[in-house]
């Protein structure tokens, strides 16, 4: 049957209530980083007049923090406690968003992809804490649905994240003022018009990553001086190697991670390059974002009404039926042309809502207690799809015209690829 029962089992315990609304906090925070930054590759790809494979080197910069961190925040987290790996992931996370003042300063693109490097260092030992901790604050039969239900507050510092993008940043872009048909006007400015308009515009994307900072430290304040508790196992610590072989032996975790890293790669190519898509159309960058926080608002609504279809049907069904879903709204963004393949590519956020909490919980189901730390880690590492598949997106994109088609359209049969991997791994769960 597809009908779970929970009886009276409560999502989540009173005695938690407060730990869970902190943890919860972190996750529209780290959001809110990643709500901000996908706009502004198509900001600095004008700005610093690049290709859109070098652009996407923000998100490669972005993404790759995560693989860089994940494991050595597990190993911290297993030797300390869990309050010290989040009050570490905030001060790396304040410190990345304040270098973003020499960076604007020195005007160097490396500088402002080494500042987000850093800055999610932070967001790794965030994300690798948050996870399972949000898993372990109640009863293991609701665990993937707590974790969907503190994940729906993802999308919401994503939406603030982007509107500050699309309300803020990117209107006060000179270098994005276009003429009567649509052209960017700043490719045809002298070297010192451009000079001038470059120290403009990096001092107004400086701007919100300095206020971030300053959030963050506050946040800071709050997790130090509350009690989050210490959830540790009553059994003798296990050897990190030994964890190891548990979770390679582990058929259902190790395809987790796969298929975590295929989603991954396919959420931040579709958020990254509505931009570009909208761009081809003759959208300005402006509002192209408002498109973007259009699937922003799909992808939340679609995480708190699959965390209630959660207490009905089973999460790897459901896994699958939106997989399938967002197979098919892909396929129309790549084959349909003009304004309504705009809008599948929209839809995708809804169909991809529920995915990173679904198999981040479907592939711990199983895994010990004392294994979860390591085991979140690479579950959290898998994100790093998220830095290796845009620059080669990036990189389709610059061939401008493939297959008799725009090649921002044909670039997205990668997202189409991931798609593919997720639905499996959840069709492949339901013959268990």
């Amino acid at each position: 049957m597809d009908i779970i029962e929970k009886g009276k089992v409560k999502l989540v315990e009173k005695k938690y209530l407060i730990s869970f609304a902190l943890i919860t906090l972190l996750f529209a925070l780290w959001a809110f980083a990643n709500g901000i930054t996908n706009p502004m590759v198509a900001a600095f790809q004008t700005l610093m007049e690049l290709p859109a494979s070098q652009a996407a080197l923000v998100q490669f910069a972005f993404y790759g923090g995560y693989a860089t961190m994940a494991v050595p925040a597990a190993l911290f987290i297993r030797r300390f406690s869990y309050k010290s790996a989040i009050l570490l992931g905030l001060g790396l996370y304040a410190l990345g968003a304040f270098l973003f003042i020499p960076a604007a300063h020195y005007q160097a693109f490396s500088f402002f992809c080494f500042s987000l490097y850093i800055l999610t260092f932070g967001l790794a030992f965030l994300e690798t804490t948050a996870n399972p901790l949000i898993l372990s604050l109640g009863a293991k039969e609701t665990a993937t649905q707590r974790l969907n239900l503190a994940q729906a507050f993802n999308p919401v510092g994503s939406l603030v994240g982007m509107a500050i993008a699309s309300n803020v940043v990117l209107p006060q872009l000179i270098s994005d003022k276009r003429d009567a048909c649509g052209e960017i006007l700043f490719h045809g400015l002298t070297a010192a018009e451009k000079a001038e308009i470059r120290l403009h515009d990096l001092e107004i994307i400086r701007n919100p990553y300095v206020m971030l900072g300053l959030i963050v430290l506050v946040v800071f304040v709050m997790i130090s001086l509350a009690r989050i508790p210490r959830v540790r196992s009553n059994e003798k610590p296990v050897s990190n190697r030994v964890v190891l072989s548990h979770l390679w032996h582990n058929r259902r975790y190790r395809y987790g991670v796969v298929a975590q890293m295929f989603y991954v790669a396919a959420q931040i190519m579709v958020w990254t390059f509505i931009i570009q898509y909208a761009n081809n159309l003759g959208i300005n960058k402006a509002t192209a974002e408002e498109y973007n926080i259009l699937a922003m608002i799909l992808f939340l609504s679609g995480r708190f009404i699959t965390t209630y279809l959660m207490r009905f049907i089973k999460s790897h069904r459901l896994l699958t039926y939106f997989g399938i879903g967002a197979v098919i709204c892909t396929t129309g963004a790549i084959f349909i042309q003009g304004m309504t393949g705009l809008y599948c590519l929209i839809a995708i956020s809804l169909f991809m809502s529920l995915m990173f909490p679904t198999i981040y919980g479907i592939a711990l189901e199983n895994v010990d207690s004392e294994d979860s730390t390591l085991g979140a880690a690479f579950l959290v590492m898998a994100i790093v799809g998220g830095a290796l598949m845009p620059p080669l997106q990036g990189a389709v994109i610059d061939c401008g015209e493939l297959f008799g088609m725009p090649a921002v359209n044909v670039s997205f049969a990668l997202p189409l690829l991931c798609f593919m991997v997720v639905t499996l791994y959840g069709y492949s769960i339901k013959q268990k």
